[in-house]
């Protein structure tokens, strides 16, 4: 089956759009065709984060920016399938993240009930409407509603895509959070450690933003960074943080490492160069990651490379400070390996639509903390079924 993922991410930047290939085996394989980033019109970065930061918007908002994004998200859709010279109608499906709005796992008491929550907007009964392709959407509730976190959920993509017979080893994930996929070598999907470490580009594009006084909203080429010496006692301080040693299953957002948590390091900071609270700050999401690694991932597996994904893959201050800290593993480049870095969120997505349409669990209970493996997403039948009939609804 031919997929195309949508993805939008912590950080807001725009759509990333993953046509992929997607072959039954066993075993399994997700091959990438092409893909594309739709950047944002200007000015709706800042509604985005405005409505995910709390308190947030209203409910007018929130409908509003739903039914925008879906129209945004089909747009990169069919503006990957013109890039790709694929007709839409030769794709069987979409699969969409959406765009993260708020994430609230942890149980909160209402009434008698413990109920957790996460929020996904970008209407896929749009994007199934203007692109006619049957589309699956809203993938981190179910998980939730299982028990679960709802996150993360790239580990079994993940996995698909890096698996190796011979070596061990972790994508780290440097998205607005940063996040790592531990496989063994020649490990089954069940051995797989996936969890989020802690913060990524986020808290940097908010400090970045902050210290260049609004002229510019994240570190180019880590050049703030590369002009600071990191403060070890602020680094200290910031790795006490109780998330960053908290037993996985965990996943965590803008709720805790957004704006409250940056003002909160200013304060402590107050005398610190810009330049120096830019390098902390890399190093802390830095050390965040190999931290989780030696407390989680090292006791249970070998790793032997280590695969770098994600905007902050981009940044060679962030990427050596990562590299530095998790040798002797041998960083990797993911396009080395046959997946261009910067698909390969939006492909899970993809992957994962695959598997919901085939009635297939997609998550990792292991990783999300749920209480049972279950199918993701909820579909929305486009004008054709998967496979090229005109009937509506998953395969049996």
């Amino acid at each position: 089956m031919k997929a195309i993922g949508l993805m939008s991410g912590t950080s807001a930047d725009g759509v990333d759009a993953a046509l992929v290939e997607i072959g039954a085996g066993p075993p399994l394989v997700l091959k990438h065709l092409h893909s594309s980033l739709s950047p944002y019109p200007t000015g709706l970065r800042q509604r985005i984060l405005q409505l995910a930061t709390p308190p947030g918007g209203s409910a007018s908002d929130v409908c509003r920016l739903n039914a925008y994004l879906g129209e945004l998200f089909a747009q990169a859709a069919l503006d990957l399938c013109r890039r790709a010279r694929v007709p839409p109608e030769s794709v069987d499906l979409i699969g969409s993240h959406g765009q993260t709005i708020r994430h609230l796992p942890i149980p909160r008491k209402e009434g008698d009930l413990e109920v957790a929550s996460t929020l996904q907007i970008g209407e896929p009964a749009v994007i199934a409407e203007r692109t006619g392709i049957t589309t699956v959407a809203n993938f981190r509730t179910r998980d939730v509603a299982a028990g679960g976190q709802g996150a993360p959920l790239t580990p079994l993509p993940h996995y698909v895509i890096f698996r190796d017979a011979k070596k061990g080893r972790v994508v780290v994930n440097l998205g607005g959070i940063a996040n790592i996929t531990a496989i063994p070598a020649g490990g089954a999907p069940a051995q797989v450690v996936a969890f989020d470490t802690g913060p990524g580009n986020v808290l940097l594009d908010l400090a970045a933003f902050r210290v260049t006084s609004g002229q510019t909203d994240y570190d180019a080429n880590g050049e703030l960074a590369a002009a600071g010496r990191v403060s070890e006692e602020l680094l200290r301080s910031l790795l006490a943080h109780p998330f960053i040693k908290k037993s996985p299953p965990k996943s965590t957002g803008r709720e805790d490492f957004g704006p409250g948590f940056l003002e909160e390091v200013l304060r402590k900071a107050s005398s610190l160069a810009p330049p120096d609270l830019m390098a902390t700050l890399t190093a802390f999401t830095a050390e965040a990651v190999a931290v989780n690694l030696r407390e989680f991932v090292l006791p249970r597996m070998a790793i032997d490379e280590v695969v770098l994904t994600g905007g902050g893959a981009r940044n060679p201050v962030l990427r050596k400070m990562v590299a530095d800290r998790l040798a002797p593993a041998a960083p990797v480049d993911p396009d080395a390996l046959g997946f261009p870095g910067r698909a390969i969120e939006a492909a899970a997505f993809a992957f994962l639509a695959f598997l919901t349409w085939h009635g297939r669990a997609g998550n990792l209970p292991a990783a999300t903390g749920a209480g049972r493996p279950v199918v993701l997403g909820a579909i929305v039948p486009g004008r054709t079924r998967p496979g090229g009939t005109t009937a509506a609804g998953p395969a049996r």
